[in-house]
């Protein structure tokens, strides 16, 4: 099942975050940091310094909602090399990087990382 499916933008907060942060911090941090506007509708992406989690941002049009994972053998392919604060990504980018694919290079998580 593909989540976030039809979203207008997606935006890949570039820095780590701080994950006791939730909705609010989060939040803040896409209206300073990012200077967008939260309550766009766009999806905004977070990973904590051990690139072993993503929490993803996004307002509904009812409220803010927040999405968690976790891998639990690898970590996420997260682009180091930007040029601001953000990186704008595709849909496809979005899922690929859920999938544990490197969205600038498309390389996927080792085979042994992905068996259970």
């Amino acid at each position: 099942m593909k989540m976030f499916v039809g979203v207008p933008e997606v935006y890949l907060h570039h820095a780590f975050v701080d994950f006791r942060k939730s909705i609010n911090g989060l939040a803040a941090l896409v209206e300073s940091e990012l200077e967008l506007s939260a309550m766009s509708g766009a999806v905004f992406v977070f990973c904590n310094k051990g690139r072993d989690k993503l929490k993803i941002l996004y307002w509904d049009r009812t409220g803010f909602a927040l999405w968690y994972k976790r891998l639990e053998k690898d970590k996420f392919k997260w682009p180091t090399k930007l040029h601001g604060p953000t990186l704008s990504l595709s849909e496809q980018q979005l899922h690929w990087l859920l999938s544990g694919f490197d969205v600038i290079g498309h390389r996927p998580l080792s085979l042994q990382s992905a068996v259970l």
